[in-house]
């Protein structure tokens, strides 16, 4: 039972992506595959970044942290969702759905925070590229790295500690397949108007603001590209940036996708399925986007298990 709490709350029930027994099959089959490529996919690129003294540089900095917060974000709702369909119980315990609504707003955060710190990464490489390596100093990229976690954990926190102050109903179904804030917050019997003004300033502060870097970014690298002479150089510059824009329009987008699909359906089932897309396949996608875009990547990864595989040899002999 949480602080302020007038009935006691032991668990809430997770409805999940639909409730026909014979989808239970195919969603645990597509979800534990999605999942295990997600992580193996982001694993290979920080293997990849570690292993490789040439990519150990700003852009790949950000790019290994970013891998691993793609592998934590799922990993706060997937194994559950696993699990509860493999032991056909709907049941999350309070404790474990207020530890999840936590983790889940870290991460989130954090891809944010991170996609945000990347666009400036390549705004100074294309504009300042002189004094790129001046700027993007080891500390600073560590700083910003660092900054982005402690605000992750703050806003977490704040959004965690308000619903631990709600009283809740006997009323306790979630129609999602993880306990998502609003959905949450909607349950509670107390009066959620703080909660919800909290709610939409921190999204339009810590969702939009940063979104705002993006493009402010990146309207700054439009105009340096531009002025370039060289449509050698002006490839050059760009095709530094596809990947980055791709995960930014792929993440953004489906954010976007859901908050359209919930406005005009009104269906919390219809919400579920569209938070999958940001929740589940833009972290598993990430890393082909950056791998299938970059020659150091690939380059990196085939060095890294053209030496596991000279290593086995050795053993074998």
């Amino acid at each position: 039972m949480g602080p302020g709490n007038d009935t006691s709350i032991s668990e809430f029930i997770l409805m999940g992506l639909s409730e026909e027994p014979e989808l239970q099959s195919l969603i645990f089959g597509l979800f534990l595959s999605m999942y295990l490529i997600t992580v193996l996919g982001n694993l290979l690129i920080i293997l990849a970044v570690s292993s490789n003294s040439h990519l150990h540089t700003p852009m790949y900095f950000f790019l290994s942290n970013l891998s691993l917060v793609d592998i934590c974000f799922p990993s706060t709702t997937v194994p559950n969702m696993l699990w509860n369909i493999q032991t056909q119980s709907k049941v999350i315990t309070y404790a474990g759905c207020i530890t999840q609504v936590y983790f889940f707003i870290l991460f989130a955060g954090l891809d944010i925070f991170l996609l945000t710190v990347m666009a400036y990464d390549r705004f100074v490489a294309i504009c300042h590229p002189l004094h790129y390596t001046v700027i993007m100093s080891p500390r600073l990229c560590g700083l910003l790295v660092l900054v982005c976690w402690i605000m992750s954990v703050l806003n977490s926190l704040l959004q965690t500690l308000m619903v631990l102050l709600l009283s809740f109903c006997t009323e306790l179904e979630i129609p999602h397949f993880f306990c998502e804030l609003k959905q949450v917050v909607q349950l509670a019997c107390s009066d959620t108007f703080l909660n919800n003004i909290v709610m939409y300033f921190v999204t339009v502060l810590l969702v939009g603001g940063p979104l705002a870097g993006i493009l402010y970014s990146y309207s700054k690298i439009v105009s340096c590209i531009h002025g370039m002479s060289s449509a050698q150089g002006k490839y050059k510059a760009f095709s530094t940036c596809v990947s980055h824009l791709s995960v930014v329009s792929l993440f953004y987008g489906t954010i976007l996708g859901e908050y359209l699909s919930s406005a005009v359906t009104r269906s919390s089932h219809s919400s579920g399925t569209a938070s999958v897309m940001y929740t589940v396949i833009t972290p598993m996608l990430n890393p082909f986007i950056y791998s299938l875009r970059s020659k150091d990547i690939k380059r990196a990864l085939k060095r890294f298990f053209g030496m596991a595989g000279g290593k086995g040899t050795i053993i074998l002999r």
